[in-house]
């Protein structure tokens, strides 16, 4: 209503330099659906498909941006996402999409030095992890890291068949592993899915070139949780 007032006054002062009161109206209701949704290029594109002129997407753009920044300045919190939480439904906000994009593995990942060999037996792999008192540990061979194997699963193997290789008890082709660019919350499932305390940190290119390793410990302090 509002541009469409604007318009009229316009026009009739000027009506050889300014629109039609449709134009300014239909800009007019562009602003209000860009400041309500906070969809600015939504409008735009609406609003294209009904007049079909490209007269009209400038100055819709910049009342939308007005608008997206009259409406972001006095209502924080868009009015869809008030609706929601109402009935009870929690949108990810962008702060939270930013606190997720910092809580990426390679912020947090570590050198790795916890490696066995896939060429020792479980009675030597066992001696070393008792030695150490480490409960997790990477095998690699001649092409990097191939697996990821616990004391645990050591101790049953070491029951069954201490003379088997490490290499036989790993599958190189699908072991529990992460990536740089890839978040905690990832990280963190899958440790627990797979009992482990480490994941390596591989190369999207090649899966065994190890980059590094990622803790729980890390995951957890990264979290800001205190583990005992």
């Amino acid at each position: 209503m509002l541009g469409g007032t604007v318009g009229t006054v316009a026009h009739h002062l000027f009506p050889a330099y300014t629109a039609t009161p449709g134009a300014y109206a239909l800009v007019g209701m562009g602003a209000v659906f860009a400041g309500v949704v906070r969809a600015p290029m939504t409008s735009v594109l609406m609003i294209f498909e009904m007049t079909q002129d490209y007269a009209v997407i400038v100055p819709l753009m910049i009342a939308n941006l007005v608008s997206l920044f009259i409406a972001s300045r006095l209502q924080h919190e868009p009015i869809y996402e008030a609706l929601a939480v109402q009935d009870g439904i929690h949108l990810p906000t962008a702060e939270t999409r930013q606190r997720h994009g910092r809580h990426q593995v390679v912020k947090i990942m570590q050198i790795a030095s916890q490696l066995m060999p896939a060429e020792i037996t479980v009675r030597e792999a066992m001696e070393q992890v008792r030695s150490s008192g480490l409960r997790t540990w990477l095998v690699t061979d001649r092409r990097g890291v191939v697996g990821v194997i616990n004391s645990s699963r050591l101790e049953r193997e070491l029951a069954e068949g201490a003379d088997k290789n490490l290499s036989e008890l790993v599958d190189a082709l699908a072991f529990p592993h992460v990536h740089p660019d890839q978040g905690l919350d990832l990280a963190l499932e899958r440790m627990g899915a797979n009992q482990i305390e480490i994941l390596p940190d591989v190369n999207r290119a090649d899966v065994h070139k190890l980059e590094g390793i990622v803790t729980l410990r890390d995951v957890l302090d990264a979290y800001g949780v205190n583990r005992t």
